[in-house]
């Protein structure tokens, strides 16, 4: 009679790595909160023209304004949280500015990734003077804050709008993922497989394609949900202080919150309601990418 051979219950454990680190995500009441408020601001943005009860850009109580005793429409029937100075409902330009605050702060981080990868890999696959220059100039960026060096970039253009905050705010991420993927391509070179791959002769370019780049792009990919709150952040700010789309048809929240400024004293919710949104959602952000760089990183695992 044949034995059959017992599988040990550690190897199981071990044969989906991705299934521990989702059990592990799962456990960490961080990710779970941060994953809930993402996956409601993704729904928000994207569903906003069903969501929201009326057309953002459309003056529906300008009637009610008045210059002097009522400058903005209070809370009523069909507008729960009243409107704006212009007329507009309060509530549908919040849910707009979703849909506005996400494409913003997915297409500028995609740009900033971009751009880093391409620097970093340039660094990291060539080395010597051409890891040296794309590192001194890394480095001459990230001597600069952030969110000045956004300012500085913004200024420059004479006529802003949301290509010109997306380019500016992508500008700004770009050395981050480049340092972060030249230092992820550093520790691939050393590697067995890519030792063991040169050994066999396999090409320069292959070894990059389809051994260093993919196993270099994992911390790059968890540093992209940080910079999604990075971006968001940056976003308002440079909008809040008009280096933004000047076109208030399409609502932006650091937008509103700019624009909320005269009457804060008066009419306070204008200014907290934008703020709380784009405090919960880059909250959110950061939540998820917290998590997810502790549970990957093994040296922050606890």
């Amino acid at each position: 009679m044949t034995a059959v051979p017992v599988v040990p219950r550690h190897r199981a454990a071990t044969a989906r790595p991705g299934a521990q680190t989702l059990r592990r995500l799962l456990r960490q009441p961080a990710f779970l909160i941060g994953a809930v408020i993402t996956f409601v601001f993704v729904l928000v943005a994207v569903a906003a023209p069903l969501l929201a009860p009326h057309d953002p850009a459309d003056p529906l109580l300008l009637d009610q304004v008045r210059a002097q005793s009522n400058p903005v429409p209070l809370p009523q029937a069909g507008f729960p949280l009243g409107g704006d100075p212009a007329g507009r409902d309060l509530l549908s330009r919040l849910i707009g500015g979703a849909r506005q605050t996400l494409i913003v702060g997915v297409m500028a981080t995609l740009g900033g990734f971009a751009g880093g990868i391409a620097l970093g890999l340039l660094a990291g696959v060539f080395g010597g003077k051409v890891d040296m220059l794309v590192m001194r100039v890394v480095d001459v960026m990230l001597a600069i804050p952030s969110l000045l060096m956004a300012f500085s970039i913004a200024a420059l253009f004479a006529h802003p709008n949301e290509w010109t905050l997306i380019l500016t705010i992508a500008i700004v991420q770009i050395p981050v993922f480049a340092r972060l993927m030249r230092g992820s391509m550093l520790v691939q070179r050393g590697t067995d497989h890519v030792l063991a791959a040169r050994a066999l002769g396999v090409r320069p370019a292959a070894i990059v394609v389809r051994h260093m780049a993919p196993n270099a792009l994992g911390p790059v990919i968890v540093q992209a949900t940080l910079s999604l709150a990075v971006s968001i952040l940056d976003a308002a700010a440079l909008s809040f202080l008009g280096l933004g789309n000047p076109d208030d048809g399409l609502p932006e929240w650091g937008q509103m919150l700019g624009g909320a400024q005269q009457y804060f004293n008066s009419f306070p919710h204008l200014a907290i309601y934008p703020a709380l949104c784009i405090i919960v959602v880059a909250l959110g952000f950061t939540l998820m990418g917290e998590s997810l760089r502790e549970t990957l990183d093994p040296r922050t695992r606890r």
